[in-house]
């Protein structure tokens, strides 16, 4: 979609560049317009998402803090068209792996 990064590294020093740009231009343009409006409305909501790119804004700047919704919504959009699930504003991803090795016995109640 166009919403990430050009990465330029060079001696183990990692440095993002602005955005790719390639994809759909109207679709993009939508989740940009969407996540500006969303961004310098954030001080107004509590849910985790706004929460999130308050501080980002804050710490980054609002237009990189724009961008990163916008990618961050793409990511959950294409998430919910895959799954076929509705979307959950409290939903905490959990990396792939990580369920099972929570729910494994400690190696020292293993039976041997």
């Amino acid at each position: 979609m166009g919403l990430t990064p050009k990465q330029n590294s060079s001696g183990g020093k990692t440095s993002l560049g602005s955005i790719t740009k390639r994809g759909n231009i109207y679709l993009r343009t939508l989740l940009i317009q969407g996540a500006r409006s969303a961004v310098l409305t954030a001080h107004k909501r509590d849910d985790p998402i706004s929460k999130w790119a308050y501080q980002l804004r804050e710490k980054s700047g609002w237009q990189k803090a724009v961008v990163a919704l916008a990618n961050k919504n793409a990511r959950i959009l294409w998430a919910m068209f895959v799954r076929g699930a509705p979307f959950d504003a409290r939903h905490v991803s959990v990396k792939p792996g990580a369920a099972q090795a929570s729910q494994t016995p400690p190696l020292a109640a293993v039976p041997m």
